[in-house]
């Protein structure tokens, strides 16, 4: 049963399913939540009149407002090492695609040869990782969503080398976004190409196992991070680096492994590893499991920080690369189809989208640039919003499209 109910009525423990504005209009996050802090109640205050409450996903015992409740566990950061420096985007998007073109192009030629030759047995060329991560630090440096864009659309090559340059590319955005030195950024965008390394040992049979994997089987996987960290160690590489991509598995909680490190015991590029690590998989089709788009993987991970994950973080992730993340295929709500190719700084609900198609699903050309900040109308009397995010490469589109 669902009622309107006016902000100054409301009680703790109401699920509040709609609001008397559009979502995109107010700072939250995500569509639909219940009520448990005052946080949340004064946002609702400041913008709106009132709301619609969903009466069956309320608490059954509902709390007066001004009752102890207990609140939820506020973010602990920001953590060592971040808030360091303010990086500012250099040049536009659009001048930034060819050069991020050629360094995605480039970078994944090198780091091809090194894992074709790991994977025949050979030693890991931690000298050719350094150079290739560090010629996509340079275009991230001066516009980090052109790079992002490329990766998202261009054709998919072998899993564990998109994975592992997607990795990378995630950690140097992220961490820039973060305001580390560009040396933790680096070192981060090495960790992310090199975290999954012993993954290239594993028999192939298990690898791309469509089912559940047997206890033994998932024994077997998880002792991935310990040869990777073995060949990283061999190459060359920092200790630190190596120690670092070790806990890419390791929880807030202790719940992961290899070691059950908890939050504190991690390095906070050790804890940018694993968001980033899950949000690629959860991203990406496996043998085991579909895709799924980039707005449910961001909201499942919402629901996991503090626990998963450190909840500062898990929130900085989310504002770093937007609820609609720069590649993103969406779904208008004129029935068009578009890609995010860059966020809105200020209002990152409110992307630049390029529509690609209509809404018969026949291209579109040529492609129709929005900025949804600006309010383009889709009707005379209805604005453009994104109805929903589709899983990566439902849009027909390719890299070449935009890049040529």
């Amino acid at each position: 049963m669902k009622n309107k109910v006016a902000v100054k009525d409301l009680q703790f423990g109401m699920y509040v399913f709609e609001l008397d504005r559009p979502w995109t209009e107010t700072p939250f996050m995500f569509q639909g939540f219940a009520l448990r802090t005052e946080q949340q109640f004064d946002v609702l205050k400041k913008y709106c009149e009132f709301v619609y409450v969903d009466q069956e996903r309320s608490d059954r015992v509902l709390k007066p407002r001004l009752a102890p409740v207990a609140a939820e566990p506020r973010p602990v950061g920001p953590l060592p090492g971040t808030r360091r420096i303010a990086h500012v985007e250099r040049v536009e998007v659009e001048k930034e695609l060819v050069p991020a073109q050629q360094a995605r192009t480039e970078s994944e030629a090198k780091v091809s040869d090194v894992f074709d030759t790991v994977k025949a047995g050979g030693a890991l060329d931690a000298r050719t990782i350094r150079t290739a991560v560090a010629k996509m630090t340079e275009s991230i440096m001066r516009n980090p969503d052109a790079l992002m864009l490329f990766s998202a659309l261009k054709q998919r090559g072998g899993y564990f080398l998109d994975r592992a340059m997607n990795c990378s590319i995630y950690m140097i955005t992220f961490t820039r976004f973060l305001g580390m030195e560009q040396t933790d950024i680096e070192r981060a965008g090495v960790v992310g190409m090199s975290q999954d390394i012993g993954m290239l040992e594993l028999p192939e049979a298990v690898l791309q196992k469509p089912g559940p994997l047997a206890p033994e089987e998932i024994t077997l996987v998880r002792t991935h991070v310990l040869r990777g960290t073995e060949r990283m160690l061999a190459s060359g590489m920092s200790p630190d680096v190596a120690e670092i991509a070790s806990q890419h598995h390791e929880r807030e909680d202790g719940s992961g492994y290899a070691r059950g490190l908890r939050g504190p015991e991690m390095a906070v590029i050790g804890a940018c590893a694993g968001i980033v690590d899950t949000f690629g998989a959860m991203t990406t089709k496996r043998p085991y499991a579909d895709a799924i788009s980039p707005s449910n993987v961001l909201g499942i991970m919402h629901k996991w920080k503090d626990k998963t994950f450190n909840s500062w973080l898990v929130e900085e992730f989310i504002r770093c690369i937007g609820v609609f993340p720069v590649g993103s295929v969406v779904e208008l709500n004129s029935g068009e189809v578009g890609i995010v190719i860059s966020q809105n700084t200020v209002r990152r609900l409110q992307p630049r989208v390029l529509v690609v198609r209509d809404s018969d699903g026949n291209p579109v050309h040529p492609h129709k640039l929005l900025d949804l900040s600006k309010s383009p109308k889709a009707t005379t009397e209805e604005v453009y919003r994104i109805r929903r995010t589709l899983e990566y490469g439902r849009s027909g589109v390719s890299a070449q499209d935009l890049f040529l």
